[in-house]
Protein backbone atom coordinates (compact mmCIF):
# COMPACT_ATOMS: atom_id res chain seq x y z
CA UNK A 1 0.00 0.00 0.00
CA UNK A 2 1.41 3.35 -1.03
CA UNK A 3 1.98 6.21 1.41
CA UNK A 4 -0.03 8.55 -0.78
CA UNK A 5 -3.25 8.57 -2.75
CA UNK A 6 -3.92 10.40 -6.01
CA UNK A 7 -7.30 11.89 -6.84
CA UNK A 8 -8.21 13.03 -10.35
CA UNK A 9 -11.39 15.13 -10.46
CA UNK A 10 -12.71 15.57 -13.99
CA UNK A 11 -15.76 17.63 -14.81
CA UNK A 12 -17.64 16.15 -17.76
CA UNK A 13 -16.98 17.67 -21.17
CA UNK A 14 -19.29 20.30 -22.75
CA UNK A 15 -22.79 18.99 -23.39
CA UNK A 16 -25.71 19.95 -25.59
CA UNK A 17 -28.04 22.43 -23.89
CA UNK A 18 -30.38 23.49 -26.68
CA UNK A 19 -32.89 20.62 -26.69
CA UNK A 20 -35.76 21.57 -24.34
CA UNK A 21 -37.32 18.10 -24.71
CA UNK A 22 -34.23 16.39 -23.31
CA UNK A 23 -33.93 15.70 -19.59
CA UNK A 24 -30.73 17.01 -17.97
CA UNK A 25 -29.59 13.44 -17.22
CA UNK A 26 -29.85 12.53 -20.93
CA UNK A 27 -27.89 15.42 -22.45
CA UNK A 28 -25.12 14.16 -24.79
CA UNK A 29 -21.75 15.77 -25.42
CA UNK A 30 -21.61 18.63 -27.88
CA UNK A 31 -19.05 18.42 -30.71
CA UNK A 32 -16.81 20.79 -28.73
CA UNK A 33 -17.15 18.47 -25.74
CA UNK A 34 -16.13 15.39 -27.72
CA UNK A 35 -13.04 17.25 -28.91
CA UNK A 36 -12.17 18.44 -25.38
CA UNK A 37 -12.61 14.91 -23.99
CA UNK A 38 -10.13 13.57 -26.55
CA UNK A 39 -7.65 16.31 -25.58
CA UNK A 40 -7.95 15.39 -21.88
CA UNK A 41 -7.61 11.68 -22.78
CA UNK A 42 -4.22 12.33 -24.37
CA UNK A 43 -3.11 14.24 -21.29
CA UNK A 44 -4.31 11.52 -18.89
CA UNK A 45 -2.37 8.92 -20.85
CA UNK A 46 0.90 10.51 -19.73
CA UNK A 47 0.03 10.87 -16.04
CA UNK A 48 1.50 8.74 -13.29
CA UNK A 49 0.14 7.09 -11.35
CA UNK A 50 -2.56 6.00 -13.76
CA UNK A 51 -6.06 5.88 -12.28
CA UNK A 52 -6.61 2.43 -10.79
CA UNK A 53 -10.32 3.08 -10.36
CA UNK A 54 -12.74 5.30 -12.29
CA UNK A 55 -15.97 6.44 -10.64
CA UNK A 56 -18.31 7.98 -13.19
CA UNK A 57 -21.73 9.56 -12.86
CA UNK A 58 -24.44 7.66 -14.74
CA UNK A 59 -25.51 10.76 -16.72
CA UNK A 60 -25.09 10.48 -20.47
CA UNK A 61 -22.58 13.35 -20.73
CA UNK A 62 -20.28 11.84 -18.08
CA UNK A 63 -20.51 8.37 -19.64
CA UNK A 64 -19.67 9.85 -23.06
CA UNK A 65 -16.71 11.66 -21.47
CA UNK A 66 -15.56 8.34 -20.02
CA UNK A 67 -15.97 6.65 -23.42
CA UNK A 68 -13.51 9.16 -24.90
CA UNK A 69 -10.98 8.31 -22.17
CA UNK A 70 -11.52 4.56 -22.00
CA UNK A 71 -8.76 3.52 -24.43
CA UNK A 72 -6.20 5.37 -22.30
CA UNK A 73 -7.39 3.91 -18.99
CA UNK A 74 -6.16 0.38 -19.57
CA UNK A 75 -6.22 -1.65 -16.40
CA UNK A 76 -8.50 0.71 -14.48
CA UNK A 77 -11.66 -0.64 -12.88
CA UNK A 78 -14.63 1.34 -14.25
CA UNK A 79 -17.74 1.96 -12.15
CA UNK A 80 -20.79 3.89 -13.31
CA UNK A 81 -22.70 5.16 -10.26
CA UNK A 82 -26.14 6.78 -10.13
CA UNK A 83 -25.21 8.43 -6.83
CA UNK A 84 -22.60 10.61 -8.54
CA UNK A 85 -25.16 12.36 -10.75
CA UNK A 86 -25.14 16.00 -9.53
CA UNK A 87 -23.70 14.72 -6.25
CA UNK A 88 -23.35 17.19 -3.41
CA UNK A 89 -19.97 17.91 -1.87
CA UNK A 90 -20.66 15.79 1.23
CA UNK A 91 -21.69 12.78 -0.86
CA UNK A 92 -18.58 12.99 -3.02
CA UNK A 93 -16.35 13.20 0.03
CA UNK A 94 -18.10 10.23 1.69
CA UNK A 95 -17.75 8.19 -1.50
CA UNK A 96 -14.00 8.77 -1.62
CA UNK A 97 -13.61 7.89 2.06
CA UNK A 98 -15.27 4.51 1.36
CA UNK A 99 -12.60 3.50 -1.15
CA UNK A 100 -10.53 0.46 -0.23
CA UNK A 101 -7.06 1.46 0.91
CA UNK A 102 -5.56 -0.88 -1.70
CA UNK A 103 -6.73 1.62 -4.36
CA UNK A 104 -3.90 4.10 -4.81
CA UNK A 105 -5.51 6.39 -7.39
CA UNK A 106 -9.02 7.31 -8.45
CA UNK A 107 -10.54 9.32 -11.28
CA UNK A 108 -13.97 10.80 -10.53
CA UNK A 109 -15.95 12.01 -13.55
CA UNK A 110 -18.78 14.18 -12.36
CA UNK A 111 -20.58 17.50 -12.28
CA UNK A 112 -20.39 20.98 -10.85
CA UNK A 113 -20.89 22.51 -8.42
CA UNK A 114 -20.06 19.44 -6.28
CA UNK A 115 -16.83 18.51 -8.04
CA UNK A 116 -15.41 22.03 -7.91
CA UNK A 117 -16.43 22.41 -4.27
CA UNK A 118 -14.71 19.11 -3.46
CA UNK A 119 -11.47 20.21 -5.13
CA UNK A 120 -11.37 23.42 -3.10
CA UNK A 121 -12.42 21.71 0.15
CA UNK A 122 -9.69 19.08 -0.09
CA UNK A 123 -6.90 21.43 -1.20
CA UNK A 124 -4.59 22.96 1.37
CA UNK A 125 -3.33 26.09 -0.39
CA UNK A 126 -0.41 26.35 2.07
CA UNK A 127 0.74 22.73 1.81
CA UNK A 128 4.26 22.15 0.56
CA UNK A 129 3.94 20.93 -3.01
CA UNK A 130 0.65 22.66 -3.80
CA UNK A 131 0.91 24.19 -7.27
CA UNK A 132 -0.07 27.82 -6.67
CA UNK A 133 -0.42 28.56 -10.40
CA UNK A 134 -2.76 25.58 -10.82
CA UNK A 135 -4.74 26.79 -7.83
CA UNK A 136 -5.14 30.25 -9.40
CA UNK A 137 -6.34 28.69 -12.68
CA UNK A 138 -8.83 26.56 -10.75
CA UNK A 139 -10.06 29.62 -8.82
CA UNK A 140 -10.67 31.39 -12.11
CA UNK A 141 -13.09 28.73 -13.31
CA UNK A 142 -13.51 24.94 -13.17
CA UNK A 143 -14.85 24.57 -16.72
CA UNK A 144 -16.22 21.55 -18.49
CA UNK A 145 -13.44 18.98 -19.06
CA UNK A 146 -11.37 20.69 -16.35
CA UNK A 147 -9.13 18.24 -14.47
CA UNK A 148 -7.86 18.77 -10.93
CA UNK A 149 -5.11 16.48 -9.63
CA UNK A 150 -4.76 16.15 -5.88
CA UNK A 151 -2.41 14.16 -3.71
CA UNK A 152 -3.37 12.88 -0.27
CA UNK A 153 -0.23 12.13 1.76
CA UNK A 154 -1.71 9.14 3.58
CA UNK A 155 -2.07 5.37 3.33
CA UNK A 156 -5.81 5.42 4.00
CA UNK A 157 -8.71 7.16 2.31
CA UNK A 158 -10.08 7.69 5.82
CA UNK A 159 -7.46 10.45 6.21
CA UNK A 160 -9.35 12.53 3.63
CA UNK A 161 -10.42 15.73 5.41
CA UNK A 162 -10.79 19.40 4.50
CA UNK A 163 -7.40 20.82 3.43
CA UNK A 164 -5.74 17.39 3.59
CA UNK A 165 -4.45 17.35 -0.01
CA UNK A 166 -1.93 19.09 -2.19
CA UNK A 167 -3.19 20.36 -5.53
CA UNK A 168 -0.48 19.14 -7.88
CA UNK A 169 -2.15 20.15 -11.12
CA UNK A 170 -5.16 21.68 -12.82
CA UNK A 171 -5.61 21.65 -16.57
CA UNK A 172 -8.27 22.76 -18.98
CA UNK A 173 -8.48 21.59 -22.59
CA UNK A 174 -7.54 25.07 -23.79
CA UNK A 175 -4.28 24.85 -21.77
CA UNK A 176 -3.37 21.70 -23.67
CA UNK A 177 -4.38 22.92 -27.12
CA UNK A 178 -1.87 25.79 -27.17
Amino acid sequence: MTAKKTIYLLRHAKSVRDDPGLADFDRPLAPRGRSAAKTIAKYLKGLRPRPALVLCSAARRTCETLAALKADLDGAVLKIENGLYLAALANLEKRLKRLPDAVASVLVIGHNPGLEMLAFRLTDPRAKGTDSEALERMKGKFPTAGLAILELPARSWQALEPASCRLIGFVRPRDLER
